[in-house]
């Protein structure tokens, strides 16, 4: 049985019948076919990314589908989930698991290799994937983006603690509880998660990552992204550095958008643990640099999640000698 008929299988009690029941329009594309046919009733799905090196490595993909089934009302989530694949060999791979996929396609570049961090082939695949992020939104489409691209913590050879970005291809955001029983949203245009959170969810100073973001379909998001997009030639930086350039420029300000930021006590992760776990919706294994130091470490948070039911008294693991 493979991961999408196992997850079908154990969550078809607890599915909530969110599918859209009524007529809709011939779809324009197949991207527009899979929007319609993934979205929730108000128009909002999940996207993630998958790549040939991702697939043929660990086990991410499968903890990342056990984390829906294994979470609290997650597990109709997973027939609003699409997966982006950016190269023929995850697509196959996607359409052999039955899971809900799409190519993403782009001429004249091979994204089935692993990309090193501001190689052209990383920041082709990044840039690519805003663009297309941003069609999403202006087909009329909000959506929860989440993949790995984070802040890792690591020491030089002076043994000083430093920081710094790379990029793997993993979905290490495990989902233990239905997010949007708690994102609260109020009509904001952006709610991004956090690698530190100052404790005012409006202050644009606090540290943002675009590994866990929802954003809605408006002409604000929309001229951000395409002016996000628009920056990929000039700026000589990645996307997650460019857009928080734009965000100290003012621009969110100057497009009069709302963004909130997550609580990590909330939406949590390796770099700033939540201190209440019992309140844990999802749990990003940033500051975490090997794939698998993420993989020991986020099975271990969902084995003590199983093991008290999600309860209250859940409790960190005990530290595993990787991130913990």
């Amino acid at each position: 049985m493979d991961e999408m008929q196992e997850l079908e299988f154990l969550c078809a009690q607890n599915y909530h019948g969110q599918t859209k029941t009524e007529p809709t329009p011939l779809p324009k594309d197949e991207l527009e076919a899979s929007l319609e046919r993934l979205s929730m009733p108000n128009k909002t799905l999940i996207i993630a990314v998958l790549n040939k090196a991702y697939i043929e490595q660990n086990g991410m993909l499968q903890l990342f589908l056990q984390g829906f089934r294994e979470g609290h009302d997650t597990c109709f989530l997973i027939h609003h989930l699409l997966f982006v694949a950016v190269d023929q060999a995850s697509f196959d791979h996607c359409l052999a698991q039955h899971l809900n996929c799409y190519k993403l396609v782009a001429d004249g570049v091979d994204f089935s290799a692993e990309a090193f961090y501001n190689s052209n082939e990383f920041l082709d695949m990044m840039w690519r994937r805003t663009q297309f992020l941003g069609d999403v939104l202006r087909r009329g489409y909000s959506f929860i983006f989440t993949v790995s691209e984070k802040l890792h913590k690591s020491k030089d050879m002076n043994g000083q603690l430093t920081f710094a970005l790379s990029f793997t291809k993993d979905m290490d955001v495990l989902w233990l509880r239905n997010p949007f029983s708690k994102l609260q949203y109020e009509g904001e245009d952006m709610l991004m998660s956090s690698d530190w959170f100052n404790g005012n969810p409006f202050d644009d100073s606090n540290f943002f990552n675009t590994g866990f973001y929802f954003a809605s379909p408006n002409n604000g998001t929309i001229a951000l992204f395409d002016e996000w997009y628009a920056s990929k030639n000039s700026s000589g930086k990645n996307d997650q550095d460019t857009l928080l350039q734009m965000k100290r420029d003012g621009v969110f300000r100057r497009l009069g958008l709302k963004v909130r930021y997550l609580d990590t006590n909330s939406f949590t992760c390796f770099c700033h643990k939540s201190k209440d776990f019992g309140e844990v919706v999802t749990v990003h294994a940033n500051c975490c640099v090997t794939v698998k130091a993420k993989l020991t470490d986020l099975t271990a948070v969902l084995e003590v999640w199983k093991a008290n039911n999600g309860t209250s008294n859940v409790t960190w693991p005990a530290e595993t000698g990787f991130c913990l």
